[in-house]
């Protein structure tokens, strides 16, 4: 059977045509003569240049790409990014795994991986799994980098200012007066260096002496210490403790003396506290010392020792004070 010309157009501008079908889906990420084909969705603040067709791996083995990356329409999530990804493989993982944007080594571009979770539902076609980064090597230096350079900044303005300000303190007098501290410094170093040599010349000349001197301090030192533990040894043996606890025991009675006198026992501590007794032996002693003194003055008033003179009759007369 003959072909028409028509019919053999028709074949191939249809073969092309699929052809172009698929190549345009296959340049889009999807391959039309693949399995079953499983969507799903993460939202991103910056996809870090992740595009379609990037790839989507699981525990670095590719079972995907991203379909379309399209910016959310919510007006509550302005500016953010919905990443649509594709999986051709059949492997579960729950809804609690991450969707996460990485580098896909030093010189390649961004790539989605999927770290899978086992815990709670099973994520179905169309779930939105929760998106993060992957910090870089390069991202990583920027954001240890741009806290450094925010500090660096800050600092060389700070001495900018410090600068200025030292300029502003440091005028043509000032100067000239640091130039001469730091002459008259310099001055004082070297004459600080000639007392320093002179003073180790002292002790060059005068080391012998100084040697003796060391050797005498050894060894009065030497003597000391004997005579100390001497002193130690003879203090020991002088029964000290003894002798204070003899002279505790003679304090004791002591106080125990004194505090009967003041509790009034006895007849000194009668004589001490009673101010009536006292009152009366000095009476008493008064008397007694005039008539003694009576008896001084006119002995033939008590005693008559003539045998022809006549007894005295006057009486008593009462001495004039002196």
């Amino acid at each position: 059977m003959k072909l028409s010309k028509e019919f053999k157009l028709g074949v191939v501008f249809l073969g092309a045509l699929a052809l172009f079908i698929w190549g345009y889906n296959f340049m889009k990420g999807k391959n039309l003569f693949d399995g079953k084909i499983t969507n799903y969705y993460s939202e991103y603040r910056n996809v870090q240049g992740l595009n379609t067709a990037s790839k989507v791996t699981i525990n670095g083995y590719q079972v995907g790409k991203v379909q379309n990356i399209t910016f959310n329409t919510d007006p509550n999530k302005k500016g953010q990014l919905i990443v649509e990804f594709s999986m051709e493989e059949d492997f579960e993982f729950s809804e609690n795994s991450v969707a996460k944007i990485y580098s896909d080594g030093l010189m390649g571009g961004k790539a989605l991986a999927i770290v899978p979770s086992y815990e709670g539902e099973r994520a179905e076609g169309g779930t939105y799994l929760k998106g993060e980064i992957e910090s870089d090597i390069f991202s990583s230096v920027g954001e240890k980098l741009n806290p450094l350079s925010s500090k660096l900044e800050s600092v060389i303005v700070s001495a900018d200012s410090l600068l200025v300000g030292l300029n502003d303190i440091l005028d043509a007098p000032t100067r000239n007066y640091l130039k001469k501290a730091v002459v008259q410094l310099d001055q004082s170093m070297v004459g600080f260096k000639n007392i320093t040599d002179n003073f180790n010349d002292i002790l060059v000349q005068n080391k012998l002496s100084l040697e003796k001197t060391l050797s005498n301090a050894e060894q009065i030192t030497t003597k000391f210490t004997t005579f100390a533990d001497g002193l130690n040894t003879e203090l020991e043996n002088a029964q000290i403790a003894e002798t204070l606890q003899e002279l505790k025991t003679t304090i004791e009675g002591l106080n125990s003396i004194v505090s009967n006198l003041e509790k009034s026992e006895g007849t000194l501590g009668m004589l001490l506290n009673d101010k009536e007794m006292y009152t009366n032996l000095a009476n008493a002693s008064k008397e007694l010392e005039e008539l003694l003194r009576e008896v001084k003055e006119h002995p033939n008033r008590f005693v008559h020792l003539s045998l022809f003179g006549k007894k005295d009759k006057t009486g008593y007369v009462v001495p004039e004070k002196e």
